[in-house]
């Protein structure tokens, strides 16, 4: 190492022990296990130790010298800066720690969740940690009743839901987990028992406390700390007003395309051409080898058409866990959740929603060939994002690493997002193009544009104070063509996480941009050479990333 870059690694290195030591859920997800045993600390000395930690390292950063450092170093600094500045806004606002009861309940179930869920550690280890995770989580939720005062209602009824998959997580999931694997383990056992009392209590403090006065606003964040996350998260040059009205462009062209590609398939109306496709599923018998035998497929085809070094980083699809199965609906449960960037991983369990005992026809319909292909493969288990997942975790950027792996409700960085959700987005299109698609799955990426367009509208204009969200949910719902429920749910996510829903649409249309700019018209750069050295930045915003291929192409032009 350079003598003068030893300044700056010495920051970052201070940066992520401070990251990782005040939350410990985010580190086991990232497969940092030093604080596994750790939920963390929302007390109000929690809270000053954080946001002073904070603070004290953003004063310290004026005095590094950023000069001369390697480009990956500079833009971890970069990205750090910009963290620390969306952190401390948000623990002084009423998103998270200081107004939002959901927030808790995701640490409390995922703390020891993470544990079952990761096996980075000897399962011996792993389980005691889960113990004195579960044995913390009365004390944390005594801190949520302590702090917040009052909430949106809708986000009370979040908490709620939450609360049962936590109550039967620790009251069924935990006994079937320790039979499955034949441990005893008495006193894992009591203390989930403590913590389902401390779940079924601070339900009913909700249901009694809470809602009762709960808020039917408070929903956005407002313009100006949105910009703050546009510019310091995403590093977009974009305000709230612009990403509105790009969105809003772009569902007009959405619905246009639609209804046009629809009349060239002989029908009437693009929802008539899409219902045939949850007919198209696969049988009982062959759902599960389904997702198997399309993942190889597609991965034939991108490599066939030689798009991206696709890399041996094994997925096997399998049926969500029996210990899982009650618990999952009601928590922020993924098929895939980012494999952890640090554990050592021979190969990824993608968990597959089961069929149930009784008729299987709903769930077959919902996980259609077609969703099965696009969803579960192309954006999720395959070249989207499995794929970015393994070149992020072999990036320069230290951030870039880490930044999108899955935590508790939420990536663990939002500086990840438009990376992470773009290039997923982006690859749905590219598969597509490149002929993997049949006519009505081509026709439904218009679907998936409308909603992804739909999702920068509400997230812009929710948090900027220009839509309610019941604007957000009828959004949604009449022109986004989702299910009342659906429309709900989507809508609370995106009052819950200001600045995460545009990353979607801002994400992939900029990698579109870049890769039009760089490749079309040129003979130096293959699309597989663009793919790969716009995945080896890692999980960091597509704009930086953007900068920096850019200026590289006018240094070689």
């Amino acid at each position: 190492m350079k003598a003068g870059n030893v300044k700056a690694e010495a920051w970052l290195d201070r940066f992520f022990d401070s990251y990782y030591r005040h939350r410990p859920v985010n580190a086991t997800f990232i497969g940092v296990h030093d604080y596994d045993n750790r939920l963390p600390d929302y007390s109000e000395d929690g809270i000053a130790d954080v946001v002073g930690e904070m603070q004290s390292l953003l004063n310290d950063l004026d005095d590094v010298d950023r000069e001369g450092a390697p480009e990956p170093t500079a833009i971890d600094l970069r990205l750090a800066e910009g963290y620390l500045r969306v952190q401390l806004w948000e623990f002084g606002s009423g998103h998270f720690q200081n107004g939002n009861p959901s927030h808790y309940v995701g640490e409390a179930v995922f703390g020891p969740m993470s544990l079952f869920l990761r096996e980075g550690t000897p399962i011996g280890d792993r389980m005691e940690s889960a113990r004195a995770r579960f044995e913390a989580v009365p004390g944390l939720l005594d801190q949520a009743k302590s702090t917040i005062e009052r909430a949106p209602r809708f986000w009370i009824e979040k908490a709620i839901d939450e609360c049962a998959g936590g109550i039967n997580f620790a009251r069924e999931g935990v006994g079937m987990y320790l039979a499955a694997n034949g441990i005893e383990q008495a006193g894992l056992v009591q203390a989930a028992d403590g913590a389902a009392l401390a779940f079924e209590d601070y339900r009913r403090y909700l249901e009694s406390e809470m809602l009762p006065s709960a808020m039917d606003d408070g929903y956005g964040c407002g313009a100006e700390e949105l910009d703050l996350c546009i510019r310091s998260g995403h590093f977009l040059d974009m305000s709230p007003a612009e990403i509105a009205a790009y969105g809003r462009q772009a569902m007009d062209e959405a619905r246009e395309r639609l209804l046009t590609g629809a009349q060239e398939l002989g029908f009437e109306s693009w929802q008539e051409a899409l219902a045939q496709l949850a007919d198209r599923h696969p049988s009982a018998e062959d759902y599960l080898d389904a997702y198997g035998e399309t993942w190889l497929a597609a991965r034939s085809h991108a490599v066939e058409q030689d798009l991206v070094s696709w890399p041996d980083f094994p997925i096997r699809f399998v049926e969500r866990p029996a210990w899982a199965r009650s618990a999952s609906p009601h928590l922020y449960f993924l098929f895939y959740r980012a494999p952890s960037a640090f554990d050592p991983i021979n190969v990824y369990d993608y968990l597959v929603e089961p069929l149930p005992d009784g008729d299987p026809t709903p769930v077959l319909r919902a996980h259609n060939s077609s969703v099965i292909k696009l969803n579960h493969v192309v954006h999720h288990g395959g070249i989207g994002h499995h794929v970015q997942n393994w070149h992020a975790y072999r990036a320069a950027s230290r951030i870039g690493r880490i930044a999108a792996v899955d935590c508790a409700s939420r990536i663990a960085m939002l500086c990840g997002g438009t990376m992470a959700e773009g290039w997923s987005c982006y690859t749905t299109d590219l598969m597509d193009e490149y002929g993997f698609c049949t006519p009505l799955e081509s026709l439904s990426q218009h679907q998936s544009r409308l909603r992804m367009a739909a999702r920068a509208v509400a997230d812009a204009e929710l948090h900027a104070g220009d839509m309610t969200i019941g604007d957000a949910v009828a959004l949604y719902r009449d022109e986004a063509g989702m299910t009342p429920g659906a429309a709900r749910s989507e809508a609370v996510k995106n009052s819950m996480n200001p600045g995460a829903a545009l990353m979607y649409l801002i994400g992939t249309d900029e990698i579109h941009r870049l890769r039009r700019d760089l490749v079309t018209g040129r003979a130096g750069m293959t699309i597989r050479d663009f793919h790969d050295q716009f995945l080896s930045y890692g999980s960091i915003p597509v704009s930086i990333i953007s900068e920096s291929m850019r200026a590289m192409n006018q240094k070689s032009a």
